[in-house]
């Protein structure tokens, strides 16, 4: 039986059940469907809607329901179109005619909207923890980095060497936005669609503010056709996700790189890398590459979701069903992949003399000598042009840079110092920049932001 079989005389056709059934996906909304209906009973209840007794027998059921649900027992009938069906036909079975009422003054509309709203508001802060462990990790590491240096790039060329922690941090700090939009978007859709209805209310004595606050909602809906409709904030937690998943995408091309006897500079622990099933010698990168390639999923669930919501009239349409399954499949699959890569990260080793052999190109520190002439007091673009021309005089004659530069006039054996391995990291002292001194003060800076941010997220919980 359907919900609505007063106003239809027959059931749904065959394909038409096929075609709207939900079940199989939004069961994940259980536990919040039925923790907002006990709200909603207590409002009944405040209301003088329902009577203390029929509230009671209503939290019982619920409760029975629950426990069905957790153990598996619980029966799905095929009429059952999706969790909320199933739960108001199982508290209706169990209560009498008090589970005829528990639908009263409230729609599917505002019911799905708020069981939503609470499963995606604790989704985004166990995502956020995720990315908080991954995070520890990458500084773990990095501290113990110490003076471990590796080239830096640009275009994918070697441009100047960089502390390994510097480059560690760099991911660390990406990830940190990561975790301030996920809470930020957290406090956004912390807001009870509850009370709203079908679109426009009810005539009955309900106190949406009290089952907001019950639920734990900072707010209720200002407007009740906006708390039906409303699906921005799936489109944030999928855009914050997918944003998440490309800064794992990034750092797994790189893992993949960096793992290559081309550039030989890290080495993946056996239980966190594949072999091959028919080379033997292979040691493939796979979590690196995995995360590289959920990336394009986490992107196609964002687009897809808002090609959905970009036609919609006020206020609900069936339409918005499809808002479902792209957020649980990503929030799936990017927890998978962060606790992957924390793992990943953690047992890898550097191999340190790929690093700095890498790295310690005297044309690496060719921005040195010319900040070196600059600090003579010649204007920086001559001083690009001559240091230039030197490393150009270098490739085509096969005379080492350190000869040249120590033979030129306006440089000599102070300025070819410069290019002694390690020196041009060291060289670096900016704040922010990636040599030891403020590496190792931007390293403090992240360890306290991180546990910031754990304070932060406990008041999520």
């Amino acid at each position: 039986m359907t919900l609505w079989h007063g106003r239809l005389e027959s059931g749904m056709a065959p394909e038409l059940a096929a075609l709207s059934v939900s079940i199989q996906y939004d069961i994940e909304l259980a536990v919040d469907d039925i923790r907002g209906s006990h709200a909603h009973v207590d409002g009944l209840v405040a209301g003088g809607i329902l009577t203390d007794p029929e509230g009671s027998a209503l939290h019982q059921a619920l409760d029975v329901v629950a426990a069905e649900i957790a153990d598996g027992s619980i029966e799905i009938l095929p009429e059952d179109e999706d969790i909320h069906t199933v739960i108001e036909r199982r508290v209706t079975q169990i209560a009498g005619d008090a589970g005829a009422k528990l639908h009263t003054g409230r729609s599917r509309n505002d019911q799905v909207a708020t069981a939503f709203r609470l499963w995606t508001k604790r989704a985004l802060v166990e995502t956020a923890t995720s990315v908080l462990v991954l995070q520890e990790v990458l500084v773990e590491r990095a501290q113990a980095a110490a003076d471990l240096y590796l080239p830096g790039y640009t275009h994918l060329q070697r441009a100047q060497p960089v502390l390994l922690a510097h480059h560690l941090a760099a991911h660390a700090w990406a990830l940190g936005r990561d975790v301030d939009r996920l809470l930020a978007s957290h406090e956004r859709m912390d807001v009870s669609p509850l009370g709203a209805g079908a679109l426009a209310g009810s005539s009955l004595p309900l106190d949406p503010d009290g089952t907001a606050a019950a639920l734990g909602f900072k707010s209720r809906f200002e407007n009740s056709l906006d708390a039906v409709s409303d699906r921005d904030f799936v489109a944030e937690a999928l855009f914050d996700i997918a944003l998440l998943g490309i800064h794992l995408s990034r750092m797994g091309e790189e893992m993949v790189l960096w793992t290559t006897e081309e550039f030989g500079f890290a080495t993946l622990a056996d239980t966190h890398a594949t072999g091959s099933s028919m080379l033997p010698q292979k040691k493939n990168a796979d979590i690196a590459e995995l995360a590289r390639g959920k990336s394009g999923r986490l992107i196609g669930n964002l687009t897809g979701l808002l090609a959905t919501l970009k036609g919609l009239p006020l206020a609900y349409n069936r339409d918005l069903q499809e808002d479902k399954e792209p957020l649980f499949d990503s929030v799936q699959q990017i927890g998978l992949v962060l606790d992957a890569m924390a793992g990943m990260y953690a047992t890898a080793t550097w191999n340190a003399e790929a690093m700095r052999a890498a790295a310690d190109s005297p044309s690496g520190a060719a921005i040195d000598l010319a900040e070196h002439l600059v600090a003579q007091g010649i204007p920086f673009r001559q001083a690009h042009a001559i240091v230039g021309g030197l490393v150009a005089e270098s490739l085509s004659s096969g005379v080492d840079l350190v000869t040249l530069v120590s033979q030129h006039e306006l440089l000599g054996s102070e300025a070819a110092s410069l290019l002694e391995p390690g020196r041009p990291v060291a060289n670096r002292t900016t704040a922010g920049g990636a040599g030891p001194v403020v590496v190792a003060d931007q390293i403090e800076q992240l360890d306290a932001h991180i546990a910031a941010e754990r304070a932060r997220l406990a008041r999520f919980v």
